[in-house]
């Protein structure tokens, strides 16, 4: 297999895009950087295309090693034909070699090799064959042998058809085609295990669909109702005529002495193990396939809740909500440090005297500190909490407003060893409500040190292959801080770890480093760090940011290895090099970049990513992305009527629609039929993101089972 061919073809790229991506893969670069950096070499090819190239690479190398070692278990068995080996070889997948092997592979001690051990594949032979003129019952006499346990004709014919039901089963022509029919014909059906009993997944009780057509996001709920003792679940196949396709290929004569033998063999082969494996083959692909995307969703969700614009400038009130142990408060300045914390209790267990207190204490720590946002986290008692706020805010001069945040992941974070080490005084409702507050002042910086799979903007991420869900999402993690960068002389070791090229421990030496000898002056000063080397510094220095230092360029994402270019396209131009740390937006014009490019000696598309730089130097990608929802009043499930139209920010996209807050304790969920009646929406994903703000319109409020329908189509 030419796996350089594959990936250009599997990825619509050419030939020569996916030898320089894989080249410099193998040469030790991120993918960050490559994305970045590296466009000229690879043609552009975005992060996305790119790590999933790297996923390719690897599934094909893997599958190459497998070939290697299933060719040499067979050639070391003597059994090695010309055929099969250009079979092995030409195969695309996994499961084609499996089931190649499948013969040859060593065997754990089956019906098969029991009746082989007691000498009966002689007789599986002979009835094979077809060739017989006297009744097998006739010809098994011969294999009757008390002292290997063959006491009867019976038993010796039994042993037979074992033999060949386990020939039969390891064909691997026949199992590539039975496999395909059972995916083009087949159905998956479901059904309770108990009837009466009440549960989310009372919609697959008696339910039943080709398989070809199953929804991923069914076959997840499907297998989770199974895991969770709920559903019974199976496959139904087109038995008759997979069983008819095996006759007409093993029986090849009209003998009317080995055909009925060779039908009961055909049956147990199909029904006791080719059947059950290709279902169990086909559920698992399935799952594989359904995970696949919702890994997908999980990322495209991850990425738009990581690249939330931060509202910058604010000393924020984090509040982290509860009922019986209290609210927990904690101030922050501009720069994320906590300047006091507190509790007070104004939600349920509750009185009068409480509430006026919690109002008092929440008075004196805006008036003090002036606190112009407060961050309310939107757990447990979140609305509760959200009334008290919307009432104290009628009753203050100052200007506040509030902001409903997610605060999924904050109970993990103020729980681990990282949140010990940066509040070792504060229990973890003060870490927490700190974490929910620095949500919104720089949500990248504080989610990245919770766990991708905590922050709750999937669906069924438990049930997930955990390696590669965790693998995926740390790609988006990277790719999200990368894209903004982070500012080298600030940035925390969780942030920094994430940018190309930094380990956790280069991190801390770097941290170690700016605490013992003040604030980087240039990028090169990196070389100084302890185990960061010129290797790490190629893949970082563009991604760390330093504002006010010696070089304005490394306020930019222009990467040292163009500084100079970068000052003869200043000099061509008729700026001076103290021009690109001029602040504000500029405008540089170009007449012809082909020419430009080559006249200071690089490519065309590293000089379009400099111009773009320099007239927006230190821009944040995130200010292009929708801003939150400041509210200063309050809504309650009661107060919604159908046909309001009202403005909500999206919180997750799963495969059948997105669900919205609409500042109620519930968020609604928007059909994927409600998004627009524009087109035919394939996926969400196509219409709407994490974080965006949309208008909708109430079309149902079910009070009893809290849930709120919404409409896009207005």
């Amino acid at each position: 297999m030419d796996i350089i061919c594959t990936l250009a073809s599997e990825l619509e790229i050419q030939d020569w895009q996916a030898e320089a991506a894989v080249k410099l893969i193998d040469d030790g670069n991120t993918i960050p950087f490559i994305s970045r950096y590296r466009k000229e070499a690879t043609g552009a090819l975005n992060d996305e295309v790119l790590r999933k190239l790297f996923e390719r690479l690897n599934y094909l190398r893997n599958l190459e090693e497998k070939k290697m070692q299933v060719l040499s278990t067979i050639e070391e068995q003597g059994k090695l034909t010309g055929e099969l080996r250009a079979q092995i070889e030409a195969a695309q997948t996994l499961v084609v070699v499996e089931d190649l092997y499948r013969p040859y592979r060593p065997k754990r001690r089956t019906r098969a090799t029991i009746a082989k051990e007691k000498g009966l594949d002689g007789l599986a032979n002979l009835i094979l064959l077809q060739q017989t003129a006297r009744p097998i019952e006739e010809e098994a006499k011969a294999y009757v042998n008390e002292e290997k346990d063959v006491k009867t004709v019976a038993d010796a014919i039994a042993g037979a058809q074992d033999i060949l039901a386990e020939m039969i089963s390891d064909e691997a022509n026949y199992r590539s085609r039975i496999r395909n029919m059972t995916m083009k014909e087949g159905i998956l059906s479901s059904s309770a295990r108990d009837e009466k009993a009440q549960s989310v997944y009372e919609m697959y009780y008696t339910y039943a669909e080709p398989l070809n057509k199953v929804a991923d996001h069914r076959v997840l709920a499907i297998n989770r109702g199974e895991k969770e003792k709920f559903l019974t679940v199976k496959i139904e196949a087109p038995e008759d005529k997979i069983l008819a396709y095996l006759e007409h290929q093993v029986i090849r004569k009209d003998n009317p002495s080995t055909a009925p033998v060779l039908k009961t063999a055909i049956a147990d082969s199909y029904k006791r193990l080719i059947g059950p494996a290709i279902e169990r083959e086909i559920r698992s692909a399935m799952m594989e396939k359904a995970e696949d995307g919702a890994i997908s969703v999980f990322g495209k969700n991850l990425e738009q809740l990581l690249l939330q614009p931060p509202i910058a400038g604010q000393v924020v009130l984090g509040w982290d909500p509860a009922f019986r142990t209290g609210c927990k408060l904690a101030v922050v300045d501009a720069t994320g440090k906590v300047l006091d914390t507190a509790v007070i209790y104004p939600t349920a267990p509750t009185n009068e005297n409480k509430i006026r207190a919690a109002k008092e204490k929440l008075k004196e720590l805006i008036h003090k500190y002036g606190v112009s946002l407060i961050s309310l986290g939107n757990g447990t008692a979140s609305r509760e909490s959200e009334q008290i706020i919307v009432e104290l805010l009628k009753e203050i001069p100052e200007k506040v407003s509030y902001v409903i945040t997610n605060e999924a992941g904050a109970s993990v974070y103020s729980a681990s060893k990282l949140a010990t080490e940066e509040f070792p005084n504060f229990d973890v409702g003060q870490r927490s409500a700190a974490s929910i507050a620095r949500r919104v002042q720089d949500p990248l910086a504080e989610l990245v040190k919770i766990d991708p799979k905590s922050i709750g903007v999937g669906q069924y991420q438990h049930d997930m292959n955990q390696k590669k869900l965790g693998e995926a999402l740390d790609g988006v993690v990277e790719d999200s801080v990368n894209r903004v960068g982070v500012d080298l002389n600030t940035a925390s070791v969780p942030l920094m770890e994430h940018i190309s090229g930094i380990s956790k421990a280069i991190a801390k030496n770097i941290v170690a480093y700016r605490e013992e000898n003040g604030k980087f002056r240039n990028r090169k000063e990196l070389l100084k760090v302890a185990k960061l080397g010129p290797k790490a510094f190629e893949q970082c220095a563009g991604f760390m940011r330093i504002s006010g230092g010696d070089n304005p360029l490394d306020a930019t994402s222009i990467h040292p290895e163009s500084y100079e270019a970068a000052g003869k396209l200043l000099e061509e131009l008729g700026y001076g090099k103290s021009w690109a740390g001029e602040s504000g937006t500029k405008a540089i014009y170009v007449k012809d970049y082909k020419k430009m490019a080559a006249r200071i000696g690089i490519g065309e598309l590293t000089l379009r990513d400099i111009v773009q730089e320099l007239c927006k130097p230190g821009r944040d990608p995130r200010d292009e992305m929708p801003k939150p929802i400041l509210r200063t009043d309050v809504l309650e499930m009661k107060d919604l009527k159908e046909g309001m139209i009202l403005k909500g920010t999206v919180r997750n996209v799963i495969d059948f629609g997105a669900f919205v807050d609409i500042g109620v304790h519930q968020d609604g969920l928007v059909h994927i039929s409600e998004l627009t009646d524009k087109k035919f929406v394939k996926h969400p994903l196509e219409v709407v993101s994490v974080g965006d703000i949309v208008e909708v319109k109430v079309i149902g409020v079910d009070m009893q089972k809290k849930r709120i329908s919404l409409s896009m189509r207005i």
